[in-house]
C-alpha cells in the first residue's frame, strides 16, 4: 500500500525518508490512541449513515484488533509506513478492502493525528500525577519520621537560621501542590475535541456529528474553531511542558539541597550505598549521582520547553510540517519527567536524617536572630538589638551583614 497522500506519482525516497524522519518510530506510542479515534470516528460515520452496520462492525473489530496487536508488540511501523496512521489505514484496506477505505472519510490527517496526540497528552499528565502523588507521599513520609529534627537553614549557601526538617519537606510538598494545580490547568486547557475540523477548515457538505465522537472520547468539550486547532499546536504542547519545567524546578531544588546535606564533611542526609555510584579511580567515593542527574533533569525539560515554543513561531495560520517536530520534544520531555519521578520518590523511602550530625550543625550563631527578637520583646528598638547580639557573637566571621 501506498502514502495516504500519493496521487499516481511515486515520490522521492531521500525527500519521503527527509520529510518522515523519526515519525515512524514516535508513532508507536499512539498507535492505540489513533485506533480509538477511529473507532469513534466510525461509530459518528455509521449514525450519519456513511457507514452501515455490518461495516462499522468490521472497521471496528479490526481496529480493536490492531491495538491488541500493538500491545503485544506485534504492529510495527515501518520506514515506508510513514506514520502510525498510514500503517493503520493501510492495514483496514488490505483487509476490509473498500469498507477499509471509507475510514478516511470527513477527517484530514492533520485532526486525526492532533486527536491521537490530545488523548496521549491526557493519559501521561494523569500519569506524572499519579507518580507525582508518589513522591509527595516521601516527602510526607519523611516529614513525619524526622519532624522535630532541627537543621540549619541556608542563604547565600552560608548557615543562617535554624529550621527544621518538617519545615523544609513540607516547602517542597508545597510546591508539588501547586504543581498539581498546574497540571489540572493545562489538562482542562487540552481536553478540547479536535476530531472533525478536517485540514484546519471544517468538512464540506456532510453533515457531522462533532459532539458525539467528543462524548465517546471523554473529552471535556469541543475545540469548536477549525483553525484554532492547528494553530494550538505548538502552544499547546509548549504549555504541558512548561508545567513538567515547574515540577523540575522544585525537583532541581530539592536535589541540590539533598547533596549538600549528604556531603561528607555534613551527613545531615545518608543516602544509602545502594543508591549512590562510585569512582572507576577513587576506592572510597560515594556519589548521589542519582540526585544530580534529577537536577540536570531541569535544564534539559526547559530547552525541550523552549524548542516546542520556538517551532511554531512566525508560522501563519494553519498546518506546516514544521509542527510534526514537536512530536520528539513532548515526548522527551515526558519520558524525563515520568523516569526521574519513579526513581526520586524510589530513593526517597530510604533516606534516613542523622540526628546526631544535624545537631551538630546547628550552632550558636543560628540563634542570633532569636536573641535580637528576645530583646525586642523587652522594649529594645530592633536595630539596637540587632548591633547588641553582632557584639556579642564570639568572632567575626559571625556577624551578619547588613
Amino acid at each position: 500500500m501506498g502514502k495516504l497522500w500519493e496521487k499516481g506519482i511515486k515520490a522521492d525516497e531521500d525527500i519521503v525518508s527527509f520529510t518522515v524522519g523519526k515519525d515512524y518510530i514516535l508513532d508507536q506510542r499512539l498507535v492505540k490512541y489513533d485506533c480509538y479515534g477511529s473507532i469513534a470516528h466510525a461509530e459518528m460515520l455509521n449514525k450519519i449513515g456513511i457507514l452501515s452496520n455490518k461495516e462499522k462492525d468490521a472497521i471496528v473489530g479490526t481496529l480493536n484488533e490492531i491495538i491488541n496487536l500493538s500491545e503485544e508488540g506485534d504492529f510495527k511501523i515501518l520506514p515506508q509506513d510513514e506514520d502510525c496512521h498510514t500503517k493503520i489505514e493501510n492495514y483496514l484496506t488490505e483487509k476490509l478492502g473498500k469498507t477499509g477505505e471509507k475510514i478516511h472519510t470527513a477527517r484530514s490527517r492533520n485532526d486525526q493525528v492532533v486527536t491521537a496526540l490530545r488523548l496521549y497528552y491526557k493519559d501521561e499528565l494523569n500519569k506524572i500525577k499519579e507518580l507525582a502523588k508518589n513522591f509527595l507521599d516521601s516527602l510526607r513520609s519523611l516529614s513525619d519520621r524526622y519532624r522535630d529534627v532541627k537543621i540549619p537553614g541556608f542563604t547565600h549557601t552560608r548557615k543562617a537560621m535554624v529550621t527544621n526538617i518538617k519545615v523544609w519537606c513540607d516547602s517542597f510538598i508545597e510546591g508539588l501542590l501547586d504543581d498539581m494545580d498546574m497540571v489540572n490547568a493545562v489538562i482542562y486547557m487540552i481536553d478540547q475535541s479536535p476530531l472533525g475540523t478536517g485540514a484546519g477548515f471544517g468538512i464540506p457538505v456532510l453533515k457531522i456529528d462533532r459532539k458525539f465522537t467528543q462524548k465517546m472520547l471523554h473529552f471535556e468539550r469541543i475545540q469548536n474553531n477549525p483553525i484554532y486547532v492547528q494553530n494550538s499546536r505548538g502552544k499547546f504542547e509548549g504549555e504541558i511542558v512548561s508545567v513538567l519545567s515547574m515540577i523540575f524546578f522544585d525537583i532541581n531544588k530539592f536535589a541540590s539541597d539533598v547533596i549538600i546535606l549528604s556531603e561528607d564533611d555534613i551527613k545531615i542526609i545518608a543516602i544509602p550505598d545502594k543508591f549512590t555510584t562510585g569512582s572507576s579511580m577513587m576506592p572510597q567515593k560515594k556519589n548521589p549521582d542519582v540526585f544530580e542527574i534529577a537536577r540536570a533533569n531541569y535544564a534539559k525539560v526547559v530547552s525541550l520547553e523552549m524548542r516546542l515554543k520556538m517551532l511554531p513561531s512566525n508560522l501563519i495560520s494553519g498546518y506546516h510540517r514544521d509542527l510534526q517536530l514537536t512530536k520528539e520534544a513532548i515526548f522527551e520531555a515526558f519520558d524525563i519527567t515520568e523516569n526521574t519521578l519513579k526513581t526520586i520518590s524510589k530513593v526517597m523511602k530510604e533516606l534516613k536524617i542523622n540526628r546526631k550530625n544535624a545537631e551538630k550543625f546547628v550552632t550558636e550563631e543560628l540563634s542570633a536572630t532569636q536573641k535580637a527578637y528576645e530583646l525586642v520583646e523587652k522594649g529594645i528598638p530592633f536595630r539596637e538589638a540587632y548591633r547588641i547580639v553582632a557584639k556579642n557573637l564570639s568572632t567575626p566571621s559571625h556577624k551578619t551583614p547588613s
